[in-house]
């Protein structure tokens, strides 16, 4: 008789316990830094655990219930997580957001059982969160989950991921370093191992370039996934020793240098965290020590940014053009994905529009959603050309 190894029924089943990776092939100084992979998770990123949360959370309060639908604005990761976990357990799952998002997170999002609304891009997220707000008004028994003030989302960090960091490092680990998106990562998990280590210490990672929880003013930044430009109702300062500013361009190249030496590919804050935890570690009195990052994504979700494309890298855009954040509501902030595919439009019709009146008229409308979007006044394009984004 074989013996049967474990077997799981449902994909929810499979959230949660990432796996740590030690870093060798980057210079740490004398201490021992671990990554938090994640990307292991079903749909790839932390926030199937967030996903996960909040409706489980709501169906215990009975607000979630049979023929209830889920609304969220949102266009990144706790999308992707409410989508395929409600869709799941058999809920009708809204997912609002600007038109102007890419045409992969679209088709995600419908692959993965979710309705999709969208806004006007001009509007920007704000116009979606008014649209979740009149839909659910649709629907008697609708449910918004709010992630940004949701104590489920830390919550559950704290009965989970804290706990997985304790027992992985066999409660050696000395500091955890995440990045404050909503701030339900790094005050749950910080919570739990305060309660184990008092000398434990968490670190906040913020954009170098909208500092706004180290008091200073909000500001366009390249980080996407950190630094919505207020700070969430879940982020609790009394569990949190340190912020560290880390500047976009450099969470990038520490994103790259992850993959090209240890062969993980990550986002854009997995950069941000990892190279705040690189600073730690290089610091005298933490010799020793053991750093946790946590790594929330995966990389391939930015593939068509200006992290892993070096034709961006290498154009005319400046850091503080590449993306705007504060778009109130969603985690993803305002990244050059989203205006990719206008960019590649223009490319294509600039050549032929003279005598195109309608192409013309069309890319007229795109260019103000760039304007009210970026408020910037070129647009370096992926063959290096750079356009201005007035029609002559």
């Amino acid at each position: 008789m074989s013996a049967e190894g474990k077997i799981y029924h449902s994909i929810i089943e499979l959230i949660g316990n990432t796996p740590l990776l030690q870093i060798h092939n980057i210079d740490t100084g004398k201490a021992r830094v671990l990554v938090k992979i994640e990307s292991f998770n079903p749909l790839s990123s932390i926030k199937d655990r967030a996903g996960f949360a909040m409706i489980e959370d709501a169906e215990r309060r009975g607000i979630l219930k049979e023929g209830s639908v889920i609304i969220e604005p949102t266009s990144g990761n706790t999308g992707i997580a409410l989508a395929y976990i409600g869709h799941v357990k058999g809920y009708k799952v809204i997912i609002v957001m600007p038109e102007t998002m890419s045409e992969e997170r679209k088709k995600l999002m419908k692959a993965l059982g979710a309705e999709l609304v969208l806004t006007p891009g001009n509007l920007g997220m704000k116009g979606s969160i008014e649209k979740a707000v009149e839909l659910s008004k649709q629907y008697p028994s609708s449910f918004i989950p709010q992630q940004f003030e949701n104590p489920a989302n830390a919550e559950y960090h704290y009965k989970t991921t804290g706990p997985e960091i304790w027992k992985d490092t066999n409660g050696t680990v000395d500091y955890v370093v995440a990045g404050v998106g909503t701030g339900g990562t790094i005050c749950g998990i910080s919570k739990y191992i305060k309660e184990q280590k008092p000398s434990f210490k968490a670190v906040a990672v913020e954009p170098f370039e909208s500092a706004i929880i180290s008091g200073e003013k909000p500001g366009p930044h390249l980080i996407q996934g950190i630094g919505a430009n207020f700070i969430p109702k879940l982020y609790d300062p009394s569990v949190i020793d340190e912020v560290m500013k880390i500047k976009g361009r450099v969470a990038g190249e520490t994103a790259r240098l992850l993959v090209a030496k240890e062969g993980v590919f990550a986002g854009i804050s997995s950069g941000a965290n990892l190279a705040a935890a690189l600073e730690l570690a290089k610091r005298p009195e933490n010799e020793g020590k053991t750093i946790v990052a946590i790594l929330p994504d995966t990389g391939d979700r930015y593939l068509s940014t200006w992290v892993y494309n070096e034709h961006l890298r290498n154009g005319s855009l400046k850091e503080d053009q590449l993306n705007y954040s504060g778009t109130e509501g969603d985690e993803s902030s305002f990244p050059i994905s989203y205006f990719m595919g206008f960019a590649e439009f223009l490319t294509n019709i600039m050549p032929i529009m003279p005598n195109k009146p309608s192409l013309r008229a069309s890319s007229e409308i795109l260019i103000q959603i760039l304007n009210d979007n970026f408020i910037h006044k070129k647009l370096s394009l992926i063959n290096g050309k750079s356009y201005r984004l007035f029609c002559p």
